[in-house]
């Protein structure tokens, strides 16, 4: 959805237009399941669910000119009910974690951006991440928000969302060098020729 035309839609949105709404859910809801899909796992579905009953529900009275922030929005209210879900169950929500050391050399970020991002297994690989960096990961590479959204979304200052990055980064070059078989990623370099470059945060 173009920075053009999501005022309008938005606009049509708010007012019950069935067609509208449907290009609000299909640009949101693909990022949104996979944010819940590395947070909450087998609950993302569920969550995603009620995330879309309390968008309707708000949907009124959003306002916003472009649509990375309907975006956030959305992650937002996703967020708020995992954590919800997490309470209501009063069970402490745990990521699986990979034992991955801390990689010495320089992280290319264009070569994790590329070679992880666009398949499920990438989800696998991002869930071997500590919670706090799997999140900022998705947050960052995954559903593209900048860092002041994310520091928003989030509770934490820009510079320590930085920080989560840059050792999500690190730890998932460690993770894809410790694959012995490097047509094993999830995928291949071929996919990653004649894409742009993606900038890493500056830490």
């Amino acid at each position: 959805m173009s920075d053009d035309t999501f005022p309008q839609t938005l606009a049509a949105a708010q007012q019950g237009d069935e067609a509208a709404f449907t290009a609000l859910f299909r640009d949101a809801q693909p990022m949104l399941l996979r944010y819940l899909r590395v947070v909450a796992q087998d609950d993302a579905d569920d969550i995603a669910a009620d995330t879309w009953v309390q968008v309707v529900r708000g949907l009124r009275s959003f306002k916003a000119e472009e649509p990375a922030a309907f975006r956030a929005w959305v992650l937002s209210i996703g967020r708020h009910r995992w954590l919800d879900h997490l309470r209501s169950r009063r069970r402490r929500h745990e990521t699986a974690m990979a034992s991955v050391p801390e990689q010495a050399g320089p992280v290319d970020p264009v070569d994790v951006v590329y070679e992880l991002m666009s398949t499920e297994a990438a989800l696998d690989f991002i869930r071997t991440l500590p919670r706090d960096q799997a999140e900022v990961v998705m947050l960052r590479y995954v559903a593209d928000l900048d860092l002041s959204r994310i520091a928003e979304l989030l509770g934490k200052k820009p510079g320590a969302v930085r920080v989560l990055s840059h050792r999500g980064l690190h730890r998932l070059r460690a993770a894809l060098d410790a694959v012995p078989d490097q047509r094993h990623r999830p995928a291949t370099e071929s996919a990653s020729e004649g894409q742009p470059g993606v900038a890493e945060d500056p830490v």
